[in-house]
């Protein structure tokens, strides 16, 4: 097997404001200058290699190669031009993962029309379709697709600035995905591939609002195309071993729409969609996918591997299937559970005799997305890597041993949309974008054994007291010690001390509880469920300060909710939506005495 990761070398510069400069010593190959360009150097070097693959009507897999690719982007961006759309007339996409969604995004970027892929959830699962409206009124698309215009019905008719519907099916006819096909490319396709420079907007991608109303972050070619360069420079392995991925994360955010498809097509691989979820309605699907694929990466985020962790224990021969040519295991989005991590570790080494890395990475929407990443061992979960080749760091001191992270390079987004406000908001004084992150160092001493995410600094507050409050490592610690627990929010604003609204994970609930009953809408609450947790958070508690106790818990029986911004669609919690949305838990937490639901920690014995 080829080498799996590139030895990081790093250099750190201190300055005299305290802050300091991390980046790679190694220098940024060149890369392409477009999307196009990556998928016809694939097509020509192998035009039978499947690409893309998804389930069909009957339940097998259906594919396209890269020479079918080619040429559907081709006739596709020809039907778009001829159509009028352009830069300023962009694609808007409302259907989630599909053949027909690849086919046209590639069609749009071979011609320089930027793609708008919209959350599914704006369109299928919000009520009042409020973001599709706002997304529609900033972008003002040129044509709109969706892979059924009787299911997207709704949501299409909250649109307002007449955009032409193109449909896979339940469309007029002259706009079908079918026409689009037939069509026959001319000179105008290749003129307009041969104007597209780094600089072209590949797409107007909508951040999902983890701590903020959504913006669209304008995507260049040359984000896309230098982030893949630096993430193959520091896999090395990717240059002789086309990756197999197994996938759900939605195109319609950076994480699956960005890394994972363009990680695939930057190295002539395969993506199978998974028509699967981490929820327990869609989760059997995935099981069942895995069983018909083997990857050679698994991406995911947390919520997707604590469902599938459990999974794995339980069947041996699933877990062969998985790992039986997996090189790594790769998890971004949000923090990964030490324990999580930890079995994760031991499965691989028990199925196959053989170390698979637990790694990540950290970056954002405006980084296209990957600005760090851990391509070396390391134990604590909360690593996200060193600055990747062409990446450089600038940290910042913000709260005791915490840096704010700031980043500078060619992946760095040039702003949003049609907010110059919002643009100028987001760089320092030397042009460095500010995601609003605080990291640590792991090892003071070897800027090579990485940084540690210690969460969003929008997130933190102050106790009645003035501790000081780092939410994400009190989050991460309670994830980590109660699998039971699927995600949380900690509350102690301005209190005497910290709390937190949890939510269970099914997975582990059946396996550790058995099938528990809940106890009214807005409560999950037996007292099988409290003997659990106590003791749990007894041992949490153990020699920590009070900016680190959980006091109290109470677990929730309503999941987020997409329309009030609790959540987003890819399972980010908004910590502060929550607790607002949900106050009057906040105040049973703090009650005295508490509500016989509220979970105390076992008395010490």
């Amino acid at each position: 097997m080829s080498t799996l990761f590139a030895t990081p070398n790093i250099v750190r510069r201190d300055h005299a404001d305290g802050s300091v400069s991390l980046e790679s010593a190694e220098s940024l190959e060149p890369y392409a200058v477009s999307v196009g360009q990556l998928l016809r150097e694939w097509a020509r070097t192998d035009p039978g290699h499947p690409l893309i693959a998804e389930r069909g009507d009957e339940g097998a897999w259906r594919q396209r190669t890269y020479g079918e690719v080619l040429a559907a982007a081709g006739a596709i961006g020809q039907a778009l031009l001829d159509r009028g759309l352009s830069a300023t007339r962009p694609l808007m996409i409302l259907s989630g993962n599909s053949i027909g969604h690849l086919l046209m995004t590639l069609g749009a970027l071979t011609v320089g029309v930027p793609v708008v892929p919209i959350s599914v959830a704006y369109s299928l699962q919000s009520t009042d379709h409020a973001r599709v409206k706002m997304i529609d009124q900033l972008v003002r698309p040129g044509a709109v697709y969706v892979e059924d215009a009787v299911t997207f019905g709704a949501a299409l008719a909250a649109l307002g600035n007449g955009a032409l519907v193109i449909a896979a099916s339940g469309g007029p006819d002259e706009h079908s995905l079918e026409t689009l096909l037939a069509t026959s490319p001319s000179e105008e396709v290749e003129t307009a591939l041969a104007s597209i420079t780094p600089d072209t907007v590949a797409k107007i991608l909508f951040t999902s609002g983890s701590t903020g109303a959504p913006k669209g972050v304008i995507t260049t070619h040359g984000m896309l195309c230098s982030n893949q360069q630096m993430m193959r420079q520091a896999w090395p392995f990717l240059r002789g071993e086309r990756p197999v991925l197994l996938d759900w994360l939605p195109w319609s955010h950076t994480f699956g729409g960005n890394h994972n498809v363009f990680l695939v097509l930057a190295n002539g691989g395969t993506l199978y969609i998974d028509d699967g979820r981490p929820t327990p309605s869609l989760f059997a699907k995935t099981l069942a996918n895995y069983r018909d694929v083997s990857p050679t990466l698994s991406v995911n985020v947390p919520a997707g591997y604590a469902q599938l962790v459990p999974a794995l224990e339980r069947d041996h021969g699933l877990a062969e299937q998985f790992f039986s040519r997996l090189r790594l295991v790769f998890n971004a989005a949000a923090a990964l559970s030490p324990s999580l991590r930890e079995r994760l570790e031991t499965l691989g080494r028990t199925v196959t005799g053989r170390d698979i890395p637990v790694t990540g990475s950290w970056g954002a929407t405006e980084t296209a997305p990957a600005a760090t990443t851990a391509h070396f061992a390391f134990t604590d979960a909360r690593c996200i890597g060193v600055p990747l080749p062409g990446v450089r760091l600038k940290l910042v001191p913000a709260n005791e041993d915490t840096y704010e992270i700031r980043i500078r390079g060619p992946l760095v987004t040039p702003g949003y949309h049609r907010r110059v406000d919002l643009t100028e908001a987001a760089f320092d004084d030397e042009g460095y974008y500010c995601p609003g992150d605080a990291v640590s160092f792991a090892d003071p001493g070897d800027p090579a054994a990485g940084l540690l995410f210690r969460g969003r600094i929008a997130e933190d507050f102050k106790l009645s007291t003035g501790t000081f409050v780092q939410v994400g490592a009190v989050r991460t610690a309670l994830l980590s010690a109660a699998p039971v627990l699927a995600d949380a929010v900690i509350a102690g604003e301005n209190r005497d001390m910290v709390c937190a609204l949890a939510w269970l994970n099914a997975a582990e609930v059946d396996r550790l509880l058995g099938d528990q009953p809940g106890s009214g809408c807005e409560v999950r609450y037996s007292e099988a469920l409290a003997v659990h947790l106590a003791p749990i958070l007894t041992a949490l508690n153990a020699g920590v300060g009070s900016s680190g106790r959980i006091e109290r818990l109470l677990v929730m029986s309503r999941p987020a909710d997409l329309d009030a911004g609790e959540i987003t669609d890819k399972g980010y919690v908004n910590q502060r939506r929550v607790l607002a949305a949900r106050e009057t838990l906040v105040t049973h937490l703090y009650a005295d005495p508490p509500p016989r639901y509220v979970i105390l920690p076992a008395p010490p014995t």
